[in-house]
This record gives structure tokens, sequence and C-alpha cells, in this order.
């Protein structure tokens, strides 16, 4: 599975998308956009959406070319969660939908949460970007 977000501007409008696919057939895909966003929201709502496509045992790496989605989501949320979503310089960005990633990805331990890089000719990377950014390109 593959979801990427972006943003026209930051804040600006903004568009999200991830496929989901196994032995290259896309089973499912979906995408979204918002008027008035920022790029990080939007591919929290990338991830969302993507851990929502799966069963609570169905094992999947799910790739995202965003580190702070990686690093929240596999070394950092836990402990915010333990010290009330405090960070310790300050408030946890976001809140609403690091808590709601965070919460799917509990309920789906077989999920492993992996970083690819950006635009680095991954087929499906890019057509999760593609998604992400149709909003742009009037097709939504």
């Amino acid at each position: 599975m593959f979801t990427d977000g972006s943003c026209s501007g930051n804040p600006g409008p903004g568009g999200w998308g991830v496929v989901y696919v196994m032995d290259g057939d896309i089973l499912a895909q979906d995408h979204g956009h918002e008027p008035h966003t920022t790029n990080n929201r939007m591919e929290f709502t990338a991830m969302i959406a993507g851990l929502n496509m799966l069963g609570s045992s169905e094992p999947m790496d799910i790739y995202t070319d965003s580190q702070l989605v990686v690093n929240t989501l596999t070394q950092w949320a836990a402990g915010w969660e333990r010290n009330g979503w405090k960070r310790r310089d300050g408030e946890v960005k976001n809140l609403e939908l690091v808590q709601e990633a965070w919460r799917l990805v509990r309920e789906r331990p077989l999920a492993r949460i992996r970083w690819i890089k950006a635009h680095d000719g991954s087929l499906w990377n890019e057509y999760a970007d593609s998604l992400a950014t149709a909003y742009m390109r009037n097709e939504i």
C-alpha cells in the first residue's frame, strides 16, 4: 500500500491519495482534497485512509514518503500518549489526526509503516502522488 499527501502552498489547497496493490493489481484506491490545509495534515489523512482499508489481522507494508508520519507512528506516538499527548517541547500538532492514525496502527498490529523516498521512480508511490495531486489538475 502506498499513501501520499500534497499541498499547493503550505497552508493552501491540498490533497491525499492511497493505493492498495497486490501482485501488481490495484485492489482499492481512494483520494480526497481540502480547500485549506497543510501538507502534514494531508499525509496523515492519506495514512488513515490506507489503514482503514486493512483488516485488523491483515499483514501489510504501508509506504509513505513522509518521515514525520513514519516517525510519529513508529517512534513517538506511544510516548506522547503516555505523557497525556504532550511533547517535551510543547503540543502535538494535528493531534486529532495523530491520535486516529495511532489508534488504527494499534488495531492493526501486522501493518508495517515504511518510508519511501519521494519521486524515486516507484510506480505505486508515483500513482499515490498522482491521486493526491489530482485536485490541482481539476480531475476531482
